[in-house]
């Protein structure tokens, strides 16, 4: 058999490499998007979606700060999935997300201090964010980089697409604003119920509420 034979051989009989973008990594971004969204479908993440969406701007760099956090912590504990000792998994999960948030902190005093001291010890509560967590023991310490980082990537716009909607509602009807522009009038006295935690869970219970309704979304027994 010729050497160009043999070559051709071992080639096919390599597995074709799965593109960057096939439909089953395009479906780790679009599943927490709607029908598998980590707070109005899993429930998770609700104490800084009642906490932070007072107003647009800390909500949004929030989300930011939460996607930024759960990238590159689904993509270390997936580089170090194969070394990391089972035992000790949970403390080195921590240690990395404990790291990470120190940078956003360290950054938003730096470069947004006005919007550090609004999200206040908010932004430290990442750290025991139940998505981020959730996504590394589910997800990121039993499969490769590039899936871990799709997955992050999707759960982080589901979580902030819903925070978001949250701030917009909140602020609009709690205060006349958008992004501190008065777009109500300046006659609008405001929903005193909008600036509390209860105006929170009501906008939230009807997101998930209008989101489950149009999936046709059912609680398993």
């Amino acid at each position: 058999m010729s050497t160009e034979a043999v070559v051709n051989e071992e080639v096919a009989a390599k597995p074709a490499s799965e593109p960057l973008f096939s439909k089953k990594n395009r479906k780790l971004i679009s599943n927490p998007l709607d029908g598998d969204n980590p707070i109005t479908v899993q429930i998770l993440g609700i104490c800084s979606a009642l906490a932070v969406t007072v107003k647009l701007v800390p909500t949004i760099m929030m989300c930011v700060s939460v996607l930024f956090v759960l990238i590159f912590s689904n993509l270390s504990i997936s580089m170090l999935r194969k070394v990391i000792p089972s035992r000790i998994r949970i403390i080195v999960q921590l240690l990395i997300v404990a790291s990470l948030v120190a940078i956003v902190d360290q950054v938003l005093q730096a470069y947004a201090y006005d919007v550090s001291k609004q999200l206040s010890v908010f932004v430290g509560l990442i750290i025991t964010n139940c998505i981020i967590m959730g996504r590394l023991e589910a997800f990121a310490l039993a499969n490769k980089p590039w899936p871990s980082v799709l997955d992050a990537v999707g759960n982080g716009l589901g979580y902030s697409v819903i925070l978001i909607s949250v701030a917009f509602f909140r602020e609009l009807l709690g205060s006349g604003s958008l992004f501190g522009f008065k777009v109500l009038g300046e006659n609008y006295t405001g929903n005193g119920v909008m600036m509390s935690p209860v105006g929170a869970c009501i906008v939230l219970g009807l997101l998930i509420w209008a989101q489950r309704a149009r999936n046709g979304y059912r609680e398993e027994a």
